[in-house]
């Protein structure tokens, strides 16, 4: 099936709970794709009292008192956003057809390869007639950016009513789907975190997913994924139920921001490899099983495969690379979230964490353990998160008072789950680590000590800088702001319009003002040999034959990605061919030095 060709070659992916929490509201109308996350069903329902009353929506408060209330609260919102939207994106193609200026600025912001771009073009040379034809033709060419949403597979908390587990739709993730599925909107939802089948047997609820009278699909879904391996169980996995996967996002282990999910040492461009060889067996593979899903549901099944899309996203900084990787992969879209920080125009973050991350240097950007889910996460030193937790356990009352909860999954203590960034968890397990103290070494103590107490309450310091921008009050325990930019942010130093982040990705513009910035595939290698060392130094328990067996595979797929780079270098970047070699060596060379633990015997 021919793809739909989307006015843009890139995307704005999911950042934190707040950073893109209006995003399509933003830039939708410029034909620009944005992901929404629909975890935090509170700060959604702020996000939508006060867009109501910017905009002269009516709006109803829906309470914790609706029995469906997390799920009847993300509906609401983003109908709204649809609505919003779409006002928006009649304006502009007015505004398109009515000034040449306007029009002239915004061809600016295209990309050099794109045919919608000419033709806007010659719209300028008409006479008396360009405002007739120009309204013509951008009813018929410009399409309005897509409203996605992210869910989270893996927070999906089990809720309790007095005592008493509520049936498994009100889960967490099962009610986002459900508010999603439930909305006007006709777009996809993001699904990251890795495979919940259960979740993924909900989606059989709602027809939006299965293919209408003429083949379409409504709502489709896109799977972010970190191999091949990951996309193809996932992706037979749901074409059994008959749900199709529209797009298989695939993101850097490391070089990204937000929570990194290490890969066991494959590197982005080898498993983009894989994808570009092996698409069409992807695609053909899928699309058998596919029809024997929707057979069993007599639901009627396309004779050709459904549209399939490869994007990527993680690390990309520069026209060249954003240039290289939708042609020498042949993806269809590229995301760029991290440098959308420093975009007013994009994203939500108050003015004080902007200007941090505007300043911040390779030093500052690191891969923390500060996630209760236990998955490594990119920060930035010097939050006001990190502020108000150092205090806390300066003080001896490390921990959050966790009102939110929506990461409260550990059963430890119980079945309605609790936070490891939560005081009531964190109290417990130093206790526990006081009473053995004497038996293990100081180094292993004090490693654990830290991995306890390090935990940060995401669910509130994700939300924090919505409501910072835009005045609403925060209620609770101070929390401060979390922000999650990757590695990428170090080389991005300043606030930039909309307009010049679009020219800096096509390549008629730049925003960079350190032109010593690493090449987005040695800045990931870099990071997973430091991984690797890191994992290996900070062992806070017994070593196994299991572990060593796990770090030596992952040392040996790291050689063979630096391999796969060595050949690929020599034939696309050799302008930059020596610098990229080097280091290329120097890489190797302190793989080579990394040194793995072996089991005494006795």
């Amino acid at each position: 099936m021919a793809l739909t060709k989307s006015l843009h070659n890139f995307h704005i992916p999911v950042m934190g709970l707040a950073y893109t929490i209006d995003s399509p509201i933003r830039v939708a109308q410029y034909g620009i794709s944005s992901v929404v996350s629909i975890i935090d069903d509170e700060l959604i329902e702020k996000m939508n009292s006060f867009y109501s009353k910017k905009f002269n929506v009516p709006y109803q408060e829906i309470t914790k008192k609706v029995q469906d209330y997390r799920a009847e609260r993300i509906t609401s919102y983003l109908n709204l956003t649809d609505t919003i939207v779409k006002e928006k994106f009649v304006n502009f193609k007015t505004e398109l057809s009515e000034s040449k200026a306007a029009l002239e600025h915004f061809i600016t912001t295209l990309p050099n390869t794109s045919d919608f771009k000419d033709g806007l073009s010659n719209l300028l040379q008409e006479g008396v007639a360009f405002k007739d034809k120009a309204r013509s033709y951008l009813e018929t060419h410009l399409k309005v950016g897509t409203i996605d949403v992210n869910i989270m597979t893996k927070v999906d908390k089990d809720n309790f009513i007095k005592g008493e587990q509520l049936p498994t739709q009100f889960n967490d993730a099962h009610a986002s789907l459900r508010g999603f599925a439930n909305s006007n909107l006709s777009s996809s939802v993001v699904l990251s975190a890795g495979m919940n089948p259960r979740l993924y047997s909900y989606f059989e609820s709602f027809k939006d997913f299965f293919p209408d009278v003429n083949g379409q699909l409504k709502k489709k879904i896109i799977l972010k994924v970190s191999d091949y391996r990951s996309a193809i169980i996932q992706g037979k996995f749901l074409a059994k139920k008959g749900l199709w996967v529209s797009e298989y996002r695939i993101e850097s282990g490391l070089n990204c921001g937000g929570h990194a999910f290490a890969t066991e040492g494959f590197l982005l461009g080898p498993i983009l490899e894989e994808f570009k060889t092996k698409k069409i067996e992807l695609i053909q593979d899928t699309h058998a099983v596919y029809v024997k899903g929707l057979n069993q549901k007599e639901i009627d099944a396309p004779e050709q495969p459904l549209e399939l899309k490869i994007t990527v996203q993680g690390g990309v900084g520069t026209a060249e690379e954003h240039h290289f990787l939708l042609e020498n992969y042949q993806v269809d879209s590229v995301g760029w979230g991290t440098p959308f920080l420093l975009v007013p125009e994009a994203t939500s973050v108050d003015q004080e964490t902007r200007d941090l991350l505007r300043s911040a240097k390779e030093k500052d950007l690191y891969l923390s353990g500060i996630s209760p889910l236990g998955v490594p996460f990119n920060t930035i030193k010097g939050t006001t998160n990190e502020f108000h937790k150092q205090k806390r356990i300066a003080n001896n009352k490390a921990g959050s008072s966790c009102p939110k909860k929506f990461l409260a999954l550990n059963k430890a203590f119980g079945p309605e789950g609790i936070c490891t960034a939560s005081k009531k968890y964190q109290d417990v397990k130093l206790q526990e680590l006081e009473a053995k103290k004497a038996d293990v070494s100081p180094a292993i103590y004090e490693n654990a000590k830290a991995k306890i107490t390090e935990k940060a309450c995401l669910c509130v310091g994700l939300a924090n800088a919505s409501y910072l921008e835009n005045d609403i009050n925060i209620k609770g325990q101070e929390q401060g702001v979390v922000i999650c930019p990757g590695p990428n942010m170090a080389y991005f130093d300043k606030e930039v319009s909309l307009s010049q982040m679009m020219q800096h990705i096509n390549g008629n513009a730049s925003v960079l003002s350190n032109v010593d910035r690493p090449n987005m595939f040695i800045k990931e290698l870099k990071m997973y040999v430091d991984y690797l060392k890191t994992d290996i130094d900070t062992i806070s328990e017994d070593l196994t034959a299991k572990q060593i067996k796990k770090w030596t595979a992952f040392k040996g797929n790291l050689f063979g990605g630096i391999a796969y780079y060595e050949d690929l270098f020599v034939s696309v970047l050799s302008s930059k061919y020596t610098t990229i070699q080097n280091e290329l060596q120097f890489y190797k060379n302190e793989l080579t030095h990394v040194s793995i633990p072996q089991l005494e015997t006795v």
